[in-house]
């Protein structure tokens, strides 16, 4: 296949295209300086979206409104780019967010789950129905929602395995919160998956089977550097560092990706120990 590619060469990307192309893909990698023109996309026959602003930052105005424009509006954009070309992709695969569940305490959330409430929450639902314009188009359209991706060269364990190593890290909060990970190599899986299984439609859920508990992730990640794990952070000093934001990173997500795993996908780290000793050695 020719598959044109927003985001490619992000986190996610920068593991996504090399697998697409070790399967005899071709890869045209979109950039948004370019207003992703209709001609970059013609001939495609899918398209995979992951561009977006970073979540992972202090939200100030300016930022949110970054946040939630690169996501509704440049994938209405995208959309847009698609229907001016004469051979439509047949697939478009874009990226979402587990965000858009809220924080939900020790409910189980599937992708028949209600959506929830709060900004991301917001941002993720016009993200998602933006992208469902496609399917106006004739479209087949499959939305990933991600949650927190763990890969040692970027997201949540980069920012994370400097503090764990020097012997810095602990729990967040009282710890009882659910964490819904996976490995990036699952989620590159996944996206490929997506595009190549042409049955696949509708939301996907972007982590892995066995979410965890905050305290339990903390454990196994300074078990897996040999480090204890002895100072809590508590919710004022996350609120210091990231203001509005904090709220996301002390939240609750228990996510399952039922509907993936019903429509064949198999991961191949399902448990956090696992995940964790390959990433670490």
């Amino acid at each position: 296949m020719r598959i044109a590619l927003t985001g490619a060469t992000g986190f996610i990307g920068g593991r996504l295209v090399p697998r697409l192309r070790a399967r005899g893909h071709e890869c045209v990698l979109l950039k948004r300086g370019e207003g992703w023109a209709a001609e970059s996309i013609d001939g495609a026959d899918a398209v995979i979206h992951l561009a977006g602003e970073p979540v992972a930052q202090r939200w100030t105005a300016e930022v949110k409104r970054r946040i939630r424009d690169s996501r509704g509006e440049g994938t209405r954009n995208l959309v847009r780019a698609m229907s001016g070309v004469a051979r439509k992709p047949a697939v478009l695969v874009s990226g979402s967010a587990i965000g858009v569940y809220g924080s939900r305490g020790d409910e189980i959330l599937t992708e028949s789950s209600a959506s929830g409430g709060g900004f991301l929450a917001d941002v993720t639902r016009e993200w998602e129905s933006a992208a469902d314009g496609a399917e106006a188009l004739g479209m087949r359209v499959v939305k990933v929602r991600t949650g927190i991706v763990l890969g040692p060269e970027g997201g949540t364990l980069a920012k994370l395995l400097p503090i764990f190593r020097a012997g810095a890290g602990g729990r967040v909060a009282s710890g009882r919160q659910w964490m819904s990970w996976i490995h990036a190599d699952d989620l590159a899986g996944l996206f490929v998956f997506a595009v190549e299984e042409a049955g696949v439609r509708g939301v996907l859920n972007g982590t892995a089977p066995n979410p965890v508990t905050n305290a339990e992730f903390t454990r196994q990640l300074a078990g897996a550097l040999h480090r204890p794990a002895l100072f809590p952070v508590p919710v004022f000093a996350l609120r210091l560092l990231y203001g509005e934001m904090a709220e996301v990173v002390a939240g609750s997500q228990r996510v399952l990706p039922r509907a993936a795993e019903a429509a064949g996908f198999r991961f191949v780290y399902p448990e956090l120990r696992a995940a964790l000793e390959k990433m670490l050695g």
